[in-house]
């Protein structure tokens, strides 16, 4: 099976549609696939739930689609460096699932793995357990309310590793490793964005991240912008 595609155009051709739920990897500006990104907002389809740690900043990432109008929900944990964002969910034009960053990145976990649901006492007494089932539970969990989150499967999901062989399987880099892996694994359809391809057998198996049972498509990015979102240093002593 050929999972490299020569384009991210190509690699989104006939697996993205209306109305899907979409999850993008990333934090902030890290670790996002940014050639999928912009190749998902010049398909042209529209009402998607996005479900992404934030929505990248004006112009850039996530961003692009809101300024398309393109999403209609998203489902993230951090919502700031956005106007566009703010400017749509204050008017009433952008739902938000807003969602912990822990309990979001577990919600994508147990979605790649299968499990339906799970409970957590973070949100609880907040907006976040509005609507859900709480519980309390006997042991050393005993005297605490727990909520029940429900685990995510995407539609699509996208995702960005520094290298893939051409199984599919993905190494991640540093801190862009981030929300990545557990997107991957959510996924009924996984495309990963990469800067390098090396043959099968060529990345130790102990050094990778995802497997490749988890990715149906690969592009080649050798040469991603990595923006930063704000770049902040100290003044020289």
């Amino acid at each position: 099976m050929n999972k490299i595609y020569p384009s991210a155009t190509a690699a989104l051709a006939g697996i993205v549609k209306d109305g899907q739920t979409i999850a993008v990897g990333g934090f902030g500006l890290c670790g996002i696939p940014e050639a999928l990104i912009a190749a998902l907002r010049d398909s042209g389809v529209t009402g998607l739930t996005c479900i992404s740690n934030n929505a990248g900043v004006d112009g850039f990432g996530l961003g692009q689609l809101l300024a398309t109008r393109q999403v209609r929900k998203m489902i993230a944990s951090y919502v700031g460096e956005n106007k566009e964002f703010e400017r749509q969910f204050l008017a009433g034009e952008l739902e938000l699932e807003f969602t912990p960053q822990g309990t979001l990145a577990e919600r994508l976990r147990a979605g790649g793995a299968g499990i339906p649901a799970f409970f957590t006492a973070t949100g609880y007494g907040t907006v976040i357990a509005q609507g859900k089932e709480a519980r309390e539970f006997d042991g050393p969990w005993a005297g605490r309310q727990y909520i029940m989150e429900r685990g995510i499967r995407a539609d699509v999901s996208l995702v960005k590793a520094w290298k893939a062989d051409r199984e599919g399987n993905l190494v991640y880099r540093r801190t862009s490793r981030n929300f990545n892996p557990v997107v991957a694994m959510c996924g009924k359809v996984t495309v990963a964005e990469v800067e390098a391809i090396v043959d099968n057998g060529e990345i130790d198996p102990d050094h990778v991240h995802t497997p490749g049972i988890f990715v149906q498509r690969l592009v080649l990015n050798s040469t991603p912008e990595k923006r930063i979102e704000q770049r902040t240093v100290r003044a020289k002593a």
